[in-house]
């Protein structure tokens, strides 16, 4: 038997969901999870080296007054908490794409980020009766409300009754 989680809106858990658990214009808050300064570093010595991202004193006269997170690596969080509480676990297959990408703010260590998800659109696929398309506003939100990144994304979901 599934239950409902209050805290995201759906009526069956992500290890339940299906395309046909996607209702266009419906929001979902969901996940969340707190930055801290070596989460920062790692990523953008990796990936990012820039001294704003990685140096927390020459930071302080960067751009942002202080040490900031990659934008890649304030995406690659959205995705983390996408994957783990909004992307079905059992029907997923994939993504052709996000489109407006956009990073709002920057995020700093100790921020607690939480998602939110607007399902903008839901549809069948014309090539492939077993799987449908939906469209979604992803959202990563401070602990004020505001937006750090907001990015439509693209999935691919087996239907519940996949010929």
């Amino acid at each position: 038997m599934s239950t409902e989680d209050p805290t995201d809106g759906f009526t069956v858990p992500v290890g339940d969901r299906y395309f046909e658990d996607y209702t266009a214009d419906t929001t979902h808050t969901c996940g969340s999870l707190t930055v801290t300064e070596r989460d920062i570093i790692d990523f953008a010595s990796r990936f990012d080296p820039q001294a704003f991202h990685i140096d927390p004193v020459a930071a302080e006269d960067g751009p942002f007054g202080g040490l900031v997170a990659s934008g890649w690596h304030t995406a690659a969080l959205m995705m983390k908490l996408f994957a783990a509480h909004y992307l079905s676990t059992v029907a997923s297959l994939g993504s052709p794409g996000v489109d407006e990408l956009r990073w709002l703010k920057p995020v700093r260590p100790g921020d607690r980020l939480h998602l939110r998800v607007h399902i903008l659109e839901t549809r069948p696929s014309r090539s492939d009766p077993g799987r449908g398309i939906v469209r979604s506003l992803a959202e990563l939100l401070d602990d004020d409300g505001a937006a750090v990144l907001r990015v439509t994304v693209v999935n691919l979901l087996r239907t519940r009754t996949t010929p």
